[in-house]
């Protein structure tokens, strides 16, 4: 396989895992493009590169921008604007998860904890099954929360130790 066709492969395999992690297969597609770049790209180079319109690239671009994966750059002497992605798969990791949790495990933390608070007759047998499956999914999303919340304060090197020491057992 000669390099172009091996960046087109990884920029379609990105682009399907990134529906994965909650993104869209563009802004995955978009964020492959620039990990594979050694150079910052300007906005017209991903569109070029991925036939993508300049709304579509503008707008992923800020995507990636918000999620922390990808930094703007600007060229001294330049008026247009360079992108760069974070290389570091760790800290790339960290950031998509950090990201995840704020949009998708915070705000069911949050309900989950008001739906603990409501009221109702313990002998209901709807009730009692209601109230039941509530504190066992809060249980488990809070567990989950701390499990993500360690991961995020971990170093590399200690949480992946700490992965293989579980597996071993």
């Amino acid at each position: 396989m000669e390099l172009a066709e091996g960046k087109l492969k990884f920029i379609e395999a990105w682009g399907k895992l990134g529906s994965e992690w909650g993104i869209n297969r563009t802004m995955a597609q978009v964020h492959a493009l620039l990990l594979i770049s050694p150079e910052a790209l300007t906005t017209e180079e991903v569109m070029a590169e991925l036939s993508i319109s300049r709304g579509n690239a503008n707008m992923t671009l800020r995507d990636l921008i918000d999620w922390g994966l990808v930094e703007k750059q600007h060229k001294t002497g330049e008026r247009k604007e360079y992108f760069f992605a974070e290389k570091d798969t760790w800290i790339i990791a960290r950031r998509v998860a950090e990201e995840r949790k704020k949009r998708e495990l915070d705000p069911v933390i949050k309900i989950l904890g008001q739906l603990t608070e409501v009221k109702g007759d313990e002998k209901d047998p709807a009730f009692m099954a209601f109230k039941s499956s509530v504190i066992n999914i809060n249980k488990l999303a809070n567990n989950v929360n701390k499990t993500l919340e360690t991961m995020l304060k971990a170093e590399e090197n200690w949480f992946f130790g700490s992965i293989f020491k579980m597996f071993k057992k």
